[in-house]
């Protein structure tokens, strides 16, 4: 009867040292998993932002809710990139020459055939030549997926909502919005269901979105994630 008593007492205090442990490591654990999520969601996010602002330069400042329209076009599509060969000296800043400025010279000689006003300026070696290269290739790392933008890291094939909005400021000035998003319940499954439910509560007290997003829809912020 003494050693069943002895038995029960070990596997009692086994439990309790169980319960003690998860109850320190439970939460150590949850936020160390939600960090590596958190980063895998965050970076998507910045691919997708980085689209976006490319589409937004190339279509009159507005942005696409579609993501088969972006994922097109980051396919697709090419962005103007200007290589530039010379920089315009202190002296020449301080004179009142502009880039522009040295470019209009330099545009009026080649037009003109008179490139004494170049040699004026010291602008001989100055260039500047637009050339247009793949959106791929310039925002992403080589063999990038495009497909991917649209899916949720850890979301098991869920998808971030996006959405834009036009309005006007009070002096009548035209301004797009960009909201893309997706809330921790979807790439926070599988974890702790009371740490997630933790989380939301939190985030929903403080009157933040309780997941990660780039910009709002509501304010403009120049498209900036709720992390950063």
């Amino acid at each position: 009867m003494k050693t069943v008593f002895n038995i029960v007492l070990a596997l009692c205090g086994l439990a309790l040292v169980y319960i003690c442990y998860t109850s320190i490591m439970g939460p150590i654990e949850f936020e160390k998993a939600k960090a590596q999520r958190d980063q895998a969601v965050i970076n998507r996010l910045i691919d997708i932002r980085k689209a976006q602002m490319e589409y937004r330069n190339l279509h009159q400042q507005q942005y696409t809710a579609s993501f088969d329209t972006l994922i097109d076009f980051v396919k697709t599509q090419k962005i103007p990139f200007v290589a530039k060969e010379g920089v315009l000296t202190d002296q020449q800043l301080a004179d009142g020459l502009t880039e522009r400025k040295a470019m209009n010279i330099i545009n009026k000689a080649q037009q003109t055939g008179k490139w004494d006003e170049v040699r004026k300026n010291g602008l001989e070696n100055f260039k500047r030549d637009t050339i247009w290269v793949a959106v791929i290739d310039t925002l992403y790392p080589r063999g990038f997926n495009a497909d991917s933008l649209r899916y949720v890291p850890y979301g098991n094939g869920a998808q971030f909502s996006m959405a834009t909005r036009s309005d006007t400021t009070k002096s009548g000035a035209p301004i797009y919005l960009l909201e893309v998003k997706t809330p921790y319940t979807t790439y926070l499954n599988g974890l702790d269901k009371q740490e997630i439910a933790n989380l939301i509560d939190l985030q929903t007290k403080l009157d933040r979105y309780p997941g990660l997003m780039v910009g709002s829809l509501d304010v403009p912020n120049n498209n900036a994630g709720n992390w950063e």
